[in-house]
């Protein structure tokens, strides 16, 4: 099994942020190498900041990941903007824990070199996660997806 060195690191004041021991679980539920990382939990204007310094895209989002070496083992850094993580889970109707459990899943998938720029990169990633998350005893993430697009080709 591979080892996980992690650090939480708690920058929000939000509540219904899962115990540190959760965010362990998923992630170490996700590795396929030797990992190290730190996941930070951040408000608005935290991940608002990085999302527009790091990618141009000026909002805060869910989830970004910055990978940092491959080697010797993975390294890198997560961050979980609480406040959307929140936001996201009300308006899909998810327990917020099974949201971020997704989301940390998705994260350290990206820290692996996973992506979802094209459709077979997504479906790929999609099912990883879907798997891994329904393996923690959570609901498939994309379930309400997958009923839309069955709705639409029905239709």
């Amino acid at each position: 099994m591979p080892r996980l060195a992690m650090d939480v690191q708690v920058a929000s004041e939000a509540a219904n942020i899962p115990a540190d021991k959760l965010f362990r679980k998923w992630a170490r539920a996700t590795l396929r190498v030797d990992t190290e990382l730190a996941l930070r939990i951040v408000d608005e204007d935290e991940g608002r900041a990085l999302n527009r310094d790091y990618r141009g895209k000026d909002y805060a989002t869910n989830v970004l990941t910055f990978p940092l070496t491959e080697e010797p083992h993975l390294m890198g850094d997560i961050i979980l903007c609480a406040p959307v993580v929140a936001r996201e889970a009300a308006e899909q109707g998810k327990p917020i824990e099974a949201h971020y459990a997704h989301l940390t899943v998705h994260g350290v998938l990206h820290l692996h070199g996973y992506d979802h720029e094209t459709e077979p990169q997504a479906e790929l990633m999609e099912g990883l996660e879907t798997e891994i998350v329904t393996k923690l005893g959570y609901s498939d993430p994309y379930a309400a997806e997958k009923t839309e697009l069955t709705k639409k080709a029905i239709a």
